[in-house]
Parts: structure tokens; sequence; C-alpha cells
């Protein structure tokens, strides 16, 4: 297993198991679905995300939140489309 394999399936964990099982299903989905596609620009984004409190990213990620400006990137733009999706 190479390091960029290693750091998705950390992410992936991380991702799963957020703290309260709204937050697990839409970002470990979105995880499971995405991370395999990821840059390492992307993957990066992704890991500063995770590093929010969870009830504060869950919000921003289905939009009742107003979302900072500085975490308006792609990663996050692909997690509110999956929100949508599923």
């Amino acid at each position: 297993m190479d390091d960029l394999e290693k750091r998705r399936k950390k992410l992936l964990y991380r991702a799963s198991y957020r703290g309260f099982k709204e937050a697990d299903l839409l970002i470990g989905g979105f995880a499971r679905t995405h991370l395999a596609s990821m840059n390492e620009t992307e993957l990066s984004e992704f890991e500063t995300l995770l590093e929010i409190n969870d009830r504060e990213l869950y919000a921003w990620a289905m939009g009742d939140k107003e979302l900072p400006e500085d975490l308006d990137g792609a990663v996050m733009q692909k997690l509110r489309a999956f929100k949508l999706e599923h």
C-alpha cells in the first residue's frame, strides 16, 4: 500500500466516524464515493474539512449555516452536491 492509499484509508475512517449518525452517513458516504478520484490538493482540502467540528461541518454541508468563503472550495461544493443526490 503506497502513501496515497494509506492517506485515503485514514481519511475514509475519519469521515465515517464523525460523532453523530447523520454526519457519518453524509460525510462517510461522500468519502466512499469520491476519495478514490481525489487528487492531492483535494485530499488536503478534505483533510481541512475533517478538522472542523462535526455539527458545524454538517450544517455547512446541508446549507443550514452560511459557509465561510475560505472553506468554499471544490471539495465542499462536491460534498454539497452529494447531499442533494442522496
